[in-house]
């Protein structure tokens, strides 16, 4: 990754996720940086695989690899939805998370945000779009909380 693509990629990491999401996703080791045929950042993919795409609407979609490196260098809570047992193999297998299941979330989290989905021990078990906001995630009994795009499992099994 060369020197403006890790700085802008920084910027939106930094700016999505709050300060030092950037270096929590991209400080580690030197990603490889996909690009479009017209020049912007597509993909950044690391050894342990997918950090994040870099979507048209100028916000990143997270990678299992990506949600792992955010739990590590994101303050304790921060966009994440904490499941239980009850809930850990479907979620690992790519399946949604509801609300009934959630054990806490992140009040700041607001519909449309990319979260991380972790059991209560701290594993990542599955990223996704949050479709409720935090508050809702605790508060309501159904419905679904995350719309789980990349299970643990289903996409690299090898991290944990």
């Amino acid at each position: 990754m060369d020197d403006e693509d890790r700085a802008m990629l920084t910027r939106v990491a930094d700016y999505q996720w709050g300060r030092g999401a950037g270096r929590a996703l991209f400080g580690g080791g030197d990603p490889e940086v996909t690009h479009t045929s017209s020049g912007r950042p597509r993909q950044v993919i690391a050894d342990e695989g997918r950090l994040v795409t870099y979507a048209t609407d100028g916000r990143f979609t997270l990678g299992v690899a990506g949600g792992r490196r955010l739990n590590d260098g994101l303050a304790d809570g921060a966009y994440r939805v904490v499941v239980g047992d009850e809930s850990e193999p479907f979620v690992r297998e790519g399946r949604n998370a509801f609300a009934k299941f959630v054990r806490a979330a992140d009040p700041a989290i607001r519909p449309g945000d990319e979260v991380l989905v972790t059991h209560e021990r701290g594993d990542v078990l599955a990223v996704g779009r949050a479709e409720l906001s935090g508050e809702g995630m605790d508060d309501f009994e159904t419905g679904m909380a995350v719309f789980v795009r990349d299970g643990a499992e289903a996409s690299d099994s090898g991290g944990e």
